[in-house]
């Protein structure tokens, strides 16, 4: 099985996808995790992603294909993936192709959780960080017992730089440009299945597990 899960950041997706990973037993590839576990053991990989990541850049296509290459052939994806946060852009959907026609394999279903932008704005702007433990918060949803202090080791709490308003809403129209001809070409391949992305995670993830299984047995 190769899923795809696509949607805006705060989407929910990488939740989605660890609860999927669990409950299929596939692993969970994540570009993000991917590039900090390159730059951490020091490969020629993770020495270049490090160039762009100390910029606060995306890497490039021939980047992050390099690097989805490499982790599609361990033996743990022998059996299938979830992909997280790959494909971003119409290039990396062609690479997609092209790994996953090396590997034998084929696209399972592409999820697209469909969340408002501003919905997006309201999960981001919210959240919040320990600056000490790296606890996360969020002032609506798990607020901390006393405000602006974090319940594990009292130290400030603190919202990233990038979750302020004007910083998500420019983050959205850069995914909705890069996206839309993504949607569109896994819509036309008869891959692409969208599920609404708010309400309980449980009730969220129980949708996407529905279709996947229809997916399954067709």
């Amino acid at each position: 099985m190769v899923l795809i899960l696509m949607g805006p950041p705060g989407c929910g997706k990488g939740t989605q996808s660890k609860m999927l990973e669990e409950h299929y037993g596939l692993p969970q590839l994540a570009t993000g995790d991917m590039l900090r576990e390159a730059v951490k053991n020091g490969t020629e990989v993770g020495r270049r992603a490090k160039e762009y990541m100390d910029r606060g850049a995306l890497g490039p296509d021939d980047l992050i294909i390099e690097v989805m290459r490499e982790r599609m052939g361990r033996k743990d994806c022998a059996d299938g993936f979830i992909l997280d946060g790959f494909p971003r852009t119409p290039a990396q959907a062609e690479a997609l192709g092209g790994l996953l026609k090396e590997l034998g394999k084929n696209i399972t279903a592409v999820v697209n959780l469909d969340v408002a932008d501003e919905e997006v704005v309201r999960r981001l702007a919210g959240r919040r960080a320990c600056l000490s433990c790296g606890a996360t918060y969020h002032i609506a949803f798990s607020p901390p017992k006393a405000e602006g202090r974090c319940d594990k080791c009292g130290a400030k709490l603190v919202q990233r730089s990038d979750d302020n308003e004007g910083t998500i809403r420019e983050r959205l129209s850069v995914y909705r440009a890069q996206t839309a001809p993504l949607i569109s070409l896994y819509g036309k391949q008869g891959a692409l299945r969208n599920v609404e992305g708010t309400g309980s995670i449980k009730g969220i993830f129980e949708k996407i597990c529905s279709l996947i299984d229809k997916e399954m047995r067709q």
